[in-house]
């Protein structure tokens, strides 16, 4: 049967008379009339400008700089190859090196309970900090801990490759590890006198997990913050930690007071002491001394006794005389009164 459309049964949707196909046909000349125009050499000239385009793009990937604080960790299709130091650096292009900055002398840090605004890294700041800061003591009270840890990468090979999310398993290290610890805990000890040694303690045991998970994290430095009892019962523990803290503040006055006047009594009595020896020391040596000279004496007497005698006597006149105001000497030959007769005491008085 013969075509209807006279035009060798290449006839359409849109009808007869074949204006489709020479509509299509002048689209195709004129994106060959622009291709020739954009291109002027034609094929080789669109091939051109593909190799040239994409020798800048290989020359782009080909070189990358490593920051002073970091480390670049190269792949070769995806394997291990070496690690390079700060600076610039070469590695093959077009997707067959791959090198990835790893800050290895930057010190990072986790928030537990709290978050920092406009943080970087998504694990740095508390995914739930409602559910992380509670924990049950081990006297089965509840407190609220908020702490920080801080840590770097000391082995960006193991940090990238090993493990498969670092620091998503160091967040749940460190809460596992905080949990542990307060656990062992009184509430008085976690919120009062033991924040020194849990800090200590869960350093401790987050380092040895980092090791055994071989994340390539070194732990520097685990740090509390705010710790405080649930709200219900907060109002009522600042009420018992500021009676304690009155306490503290009696008990430092009193002990001021103690060391103001125990010590002033205990010198005192020191002193009373010393003086009771040194009174003590100087009778004996004087007593010594006396009996040493009667001694001396006592030998020169048997010597020469009267002679002996009469110069004591002497010298104890001559030690009790100048202390008497008035003096009289008598003759052992008066007899009579008038001699004894104290005239002056007489004048000026009348009869």
């Amino acid at each position: 049967m013969p075509s209807q459309n006279g035009n060798g049964g290449r006839g359409g949707p849109w009808g007869t008379g074949g204006k489709p196909d020479s509509d299509i046909e002048g689209l195709v000349r004129q994106g060959q009339d622009r291709l020739k125009q954009i291109m002027p050499g034609g094929p080789r000239g669109a091939i051109a400008v593909a190799v040239l385009a994409l020798a800048g793009l290989a020359a782009w990937t080909a070189y990358f700089t490593v920051p002073s604080d970091s480390v670049a960790v190269v792949q070769r299709f995806g394997k291990y190859l070496k690690d390079v130091p700060p600076g610039l650096h070469f590695k093959l292009p077009l997707g067959i090196d791959a090198a990835t900055i790893v800050p290895v002398k930057r010190q990072l840090k986790q928030e537990f309970g709290f978050g920092t605004p406009g943080a970087t890294d998504p694990y740095q700041t508390s995914r739930n900090a409602k559910r992380e800061t509670q924990m049950v003591t081990g006297d089965l009270n509840a407190a609220l801990v908020e702490w920080v840890v801080q840590y770097r990468i000391s082995d960006p090979v193991k940090f990238l490759f090993d493990v498969r999310e670092p620091r998503g398993t160091l967040r749940d290290v460190s809460e596992s590890v905080m949990r542990e610890v307060v656990g062992d805990r009184t509430v008085d000890e976690v919120i009062t006198i033991g924040r020194q040694e849990i800090e200590a303690e869960a350093l401790t045991k987050m380092q040895a997990l980092s090791t055994k998970y071989a994340m390539g994290i070194s732990i520097d430095q685990v740090q509390l913050k705010n710790i405080n009892p649930p709200e219900p019962v907060q109002a009522s523990f600042n009420e018992v930690n500021q009676a304690q803290q009155e306490k503290e503040k009696l008990i430092n006055e009193a002990r001021r007071d103690y060391n103001k006047v125990i010590p002033l009594a205990e010198g005192e009595k020191d002193q009373r002491i010393r003086e009771a020896d040194g009174y003590r020391l100087k009778r004996i040596n004087e007593a010594e001394g006396d009996v040493a000279r009667f001694n001396a004496l006592l030998s020169e007497y048997i010597k020469a006794p009267v002679v002996t005698r009469r110069r004591i006597y002497i010298e104890t006149l001559q030690d009790v005389m100048p202390g008497i105001r008035s003096k009289i000497i008598v003759d052992e030959q008066t007899r009579s009164i008038l001699p004894l007769l104290n005239l002056d005491s007489q004048k000026g008085e009348r009869p």
